[in-house]
């Protein structure tokens, strides 16, 4: 298992183009939800290797500290298997955030169909031209 997130380069997880039509919020909330969802799983797989390596380093310095090799062997092990258990309780805290931000999408998402689907079957299924969100507003 791999510890290491694959980093996804120059593309935003949804454009921020702002192209507010009903269709295009929708697949900027779904495309932003599934990309969380995408990066709960890969934190999940990430903190459950740290924690693993972090355990087999601790095995790992008590099998030198009954080798009786040097003591500064074990001291080593035994920061690497700290660092790696703290690393493993901060990436479980960035899962459980990443969770939620994908919780809230999807959510959002909802809410947003829920409140204006309606109007775009409406304006969708028009032949005249419709104004464009916020004509009224000046």
């Amino acid at each position: 298992m791999s510890s290491e997130l694959i980093p996804q380069q120059g593309k935003a997880a949804a454009p921020t183009d702002g192209d507010n039509r009903y269709k295009a919020v929708q697949h900027k909330l779904k495309t932003i939800g599934r990309a969380m969802d995408s990066a709960t799983a890969e934190l999940e797989g990430l903190q459950r290797g740290m924690r693993t390596n972090a355990d087999r380093a601790y095995v790992l310095a008590e099998s030198i500290a009954n080798a009786e090799l040097d003591k500064k062997f074990v001291e080593i092990t035994n920061s690497v298997s700290l660092a790696l258990g703290g690393a493993a309780v901060e990436a479980r805290k960035l899962h459980a955030t990443a969770e939620e931000v994908a919780g809230f999408a999807h959510e959002t998402a909802r809410t947003h169909s829920k409140l204006y689907d309606g109007l775009d079957q409406v304006r969708s299924s028009r032949k005249e031209r419709t104004p464009k969100p916020g004509f009224f507003a000046h």
